[in-house]
């Protein structure tokens, strides 16, 4: 098992995972302990306010996991990035603050090392034999010099195949080591030999689609996400969009997560969260095959999903608090929430080698995309508190007026640049990866 320490932050940051694998470990959903009913913390509780394990199923996967660690009652609330940061301002500057533990993504808690959260270094410190990689602690520091969170999980997007669509593949093509010419030529071969498309893209209301732009397309093609958004390479990205979506399914539209369409076959190709997979290759794993995005002209672009554990200033119970931080940092109950939610460990692990056949598949395509020689990495937006929901609206705004609408694509993004660069103005929020960012400047778009 590789050692994620004395890496790059670009190295450590490709979902610094070390991947091996073991044998079979413990359950770590035991027996119970947590109470989570209720929609705020009592009775000795911990409220534990999060914007992760939205869906229903997810969430119930969850609250298994936190049954599982004794001595400590947690009501766990799932909550939109925007009300948690509200929640937290709001009983930070009351005075009266009913929440114990908060966990979001860095974008969700980052904006609020501005006197909102408890200072975490000494714990940081104590766990650091957990093995966390250097330089995902440096981004709970979010530029200071004190650690405002502990590393909880981390995810990504990678690509579904069904093996049948492998007979499609454009020749010579490495499934592994795509690029996104061959992609399309992939897709247009599948959709002439079947006389229907076999390719689709979460496009519905719920769907991520929006982070395909964000953490693919754009930094393969530009090398950013913001300050080459309105750029020549990014109309040609634009215009390479409109290929692909012209060979994948019309109903890609109503997608909100791709395992769905994929296990009932309407289509055999899929590119989607780690997490929006998993149920695909559930009823028959030895036909379907996980592999990684392509790669454009930049590289290959890709998102990682790092999220952390914080405590709002002033929160009551923090010795109680922190003991649950401890657990969540367990090996076993991180390596459970793989198993459950397909979210990866942030501590040093071993992959067991008997994990839900899904979750293996997801687990190699997630190691071969990071571990790429010319992997790109982004984050989500950060910076933007609850106005994030802004920024996934220029793109998607983008995407029905360029794509479903055909309009001219140059003078959409000059258009939407300017809302852009506003929402960001106001928000006075530096860049993030795939862009770089100067401490103390706003991201300014290119």
């Amino acid at each position: 098992m590789a050692s994620t320490h004395g890496i790059s932050r670009r190295q450590a940051l490709r979902l610094g995972l070390a991947l091996g694998v073991a044998g079979p470990i413990a359950s770590a959903c035991g027996g119970g302990g947590f109470s989570t009913s209720g929609s705020s913390g009592g009775d000795g509780q911990l409220s534990f306010l999060s914007t992760q394990f939205t869906p229903v199923e997810e969430k119930e996967r969850f609250i298994k996991i936190l049954g599982s660690i004794p001595s400590t009652s947690v009501n766990y609330v799932t909550a939109e990035p925007g009300q948690l940061t509200t929640q937290v301002r709001a009983q930070v500057s009351s005075g009266r603050v009913e929440l114990n533990l908060i966990g979001g993504l860095h974008g969700d808690i980052a904006p609020l090392v501005d006197g909102q959260l408890e200072d975490l270094t000494d714990l940081a410190n104590e766990l650091k034999d957990k093995g966390y990689p250097d330089d995902f602690l440096e981004l709970s520091k979010a530029g200071t010099d004190r650690n405002w969170y502990i590393p909880w999980a981390q995810a990504t997007y990678v690509v579904a195949v069904n093996k049948k669509a492998q007979e499609w593949l454009p020749s010579g093509a490495d499934i592994q080591d795509l690029t996104y010419d061959q992609y399309l030529e992939w897709a247009s071969a599948a959709k002439q030999a079947t006389g229907t498309p076999q390719f689709g893209l979460p496009g519905g209301p719920k769907g991520l689609l929006h982070r395909f732009l964000q953490g693919y397309l754009y930094p393969s093609f530009t090398g950013g996400q913001v300050t080459a958004f309105t750029s020549d390479d990014a109309v040609t990205m634009w215009e390479y969009l409109r290929e692909l979506w012209a060979n994948c399914t019309p109903a890609s539209t109503n997608f909100d997560n791709m395992q769905e369409p994929l296990a009932a076959g309407q289509v055999t190709v899929g590119w989607d969260h780690v997490a929006r997979l998993v149920a695909a290759p559930q009823d028959k794993p030895d036909d379907w095959i996980m592999v990684p995005a392509p790669k454009g002209p930049q590289g290959r672009g890709y998102m990682a999903v790092l999220t952390g554990l914080a405590i709002p200033k002033g929160a009551s119970e923090q010795d109680k608090t922190k003991e649950l931080i401890k657990a969540l940092s367990d090996e076993k109950i991180q390596l459970e929430v793989l198993r459950q939610n397909a979210f990866f460990p942030t501590v040093k692990a071993e992959v067991p080698s008997d994990l839900p056949p899904a979750v293996k598949l997801e687990a190699e395509a997630v190691r071969t995309q990071a571990e790429s020689a010319d992997a790109l990495l982004s984050l989500p937006p950060v910076g933007l508190g609850q106005r994030d929901g802004e920024m996934t609206k220029i793109y998607r705004d983008c995407f029905t007026a360029i794509v479903l609408q055909n309009q001219d694509i140059k003078s959409t993004l000059d258009a939407q640049a300017k809302i852009m660069q506003s929402l960001l103005d106001e928000a006075k929020a530096p860049c993030w990866p795939a862009d770089e960012s100067t401490p103390g400047e706003t991201c300014k778009v290119g």
